[in-house]
C-alpha cells in the first residue's frame, strides 16, 4: 500500500469513528423508542473496552506510521495528542483483558484532554492567525498541514474524531434489552 492509500484509509476510519460517536449518542436518545437501537447500544456498551482499544490502537499505529514511515514530523500539539492517545490504547487493552469496567474513566479523562487539544489544533489549521506561538519551536508549525483528505480531514481531525468516539463509548451506557422490557417490580 502506498502513502496516499493509507492517508485515504486513515481518513475513512476516522470518519467511521466520528460517525460511530454520533450513532452512539443518537441511539441513546432513541433507545426508549427503538428496540433495535437499544440492542445495538447494549452491544456497544458490553464491548466498550475492546472497541476503545480498537479505536485507540488504530490511532496509535496510524500516528506512528505517519511519523516513522511516512516521515511526517509531528508538531508540538501532535505530541500532546499522542500523550493522551497512546496510554488509552495500553489501559484499554489491559482493562479489556481483565474485564475492568472502571478503567474506562481513565480513557474518558485522557480523551477529554485530547479532544480539547485536537479541537484547538484543527481550528488553527483552518485559522493560522489564532496560533499564539505554542508551536514551531522544535518541529513544524502546528498550522502546517501534511494532507487534507476529502477537503477537510487532517491528522488533527482524525485525532479529534478518535477521542470523540472514545468518550462516547465510555460515557454513554445502554441497559440490556431485557431490563428495558421487564416491568418494574413492586
Amino acid at each position: 500500500m502506498n502513502q496516499d492509500t493509507i492517508q485515504v484509509l486513515s481518513a475513512v476510519l476516522a470518519l467511521i469513528a466520528g460517525l460511530g460517536a454520533v450513532a452512539i449518542v443518537t441511539r441513546r436518545v432513541i433507545a426508549g423508542r427503538s428496540p433495535g437501537a437499544l440492542r445495538l447500544g447494549h452491544l456497544a456498551t458490553s464491548h466498550r473496552l475492546w472497541l476503545t482499544f480498537a479505536v485507540s490502537g488504530v490511532a496509535t499505529l496510524g500516528s506512528l506510521y505517519f511519523s516513522e514511515i511516512a516521515d511526517m514530523v509531528p508538531c508540538r500539539l501532535c505530541w500532546f495528542q499522542r500523550i493522551c492517545m497512546y496510554p488509552i490504547a495500553v489501559v484499554s487493552l489491559i482493562a479489556a483483558i481483565r474485564r475492568d469496567q472502571n478503567a474506562r474513566w481513565y480513557a474518558v479523562a485522557l480523551g477529554t484532554i485530547g479532544i480539547a487539544i485536537s479541537t484547538y489544533h484543527y481550528t488553527i489549521e483552518w485559522f493560522p492567525s489564532l496560533e499564539r506561538g505554542s508551536c514551531g519551536l522544535f518541529g513544524p508549525a502546528c498550522a502546517e498541514i501534511w494532507f487534507r483528505e476529502f477537503g477537510f480531514v487532517t491528522l488533527a481531525l482524525m485525532a479529534l474524531l478518535g477521542f470523540a468516539a472514545i468518550i462516547a463509548l465510555n460515557t454513554i451506557s445502554f441497559p440490556s434489552p431485557e431490563d428495558e422490557i421487564r416491568p418494574p417490580s413492586n
